[in-house]
């Protein structure tokens, strides 16, 4: 069974107003192994659709694709240090 792995804060045609929640959906991605739940993270945000205001789907998916976090071998700081820069 297919099922929609993002909780949305909004539904389809809503307008967001420009004093908008930053979280508009959160993303939840499993799988039997790492491996698989990365890829399954990878296709969603492929996937997702937003329209109007920025979101940091390109900065997840630099995160996703990255060796340090196919390795599991990421850090909370790694953000701010220009590890995901692309």
């Amino acid at each position: 069974m297919a099922r929609d792995p993002a909780e949305k804060r909004v539904a389809e045609g809503c307008l967001v107003s420009v004093h908008y929640d930053p979280l508009l959906a959160k993303l939840v991605a499993v799988g039997a192994m790492r491996e698989e739940a990365i890829a399954r993270m990878e296709a969603a945000l492929e996937a997702f659709v937003v329209e109007g205001p920025k979101t940091a789907i390109p900065f997840h998916l630099r995160v996703t694709r990255g060796a340090a976090f196919r390795e599991g071998s990421t850090h909370t700081r790694m953000a701010e240090q220009g590890a995901f820069n692309g």
